[in-house]
């Protein structure tokens, strides 16, 4: 069940605007390897709080 929301809310964005989608991904190309790591590990920290908090 968990994964089946993950897959609706990442085709959110795509499927409501493919442009921005795109232009957030080519934005995201440009960013330095430490800021990806840093916003995936925060991600990361935010799904493990809203896991503990349920």
């Amino acid at each position: 069940m968990a994964v089946a929301l993950v897959l609706v809310f990442e085709g959110l964005l795509p499927a409501i605007n493919p442009s921005s989608w795109r232009r957030l991904f080519e934005q995201m190309l440009q960013l330095p390897d430490h800021q990806i790591r840093a916003f995936g590990l925060a991600s990361m920290v935010a799904g493990l709080v809203i896991l503990w908090v349920l």
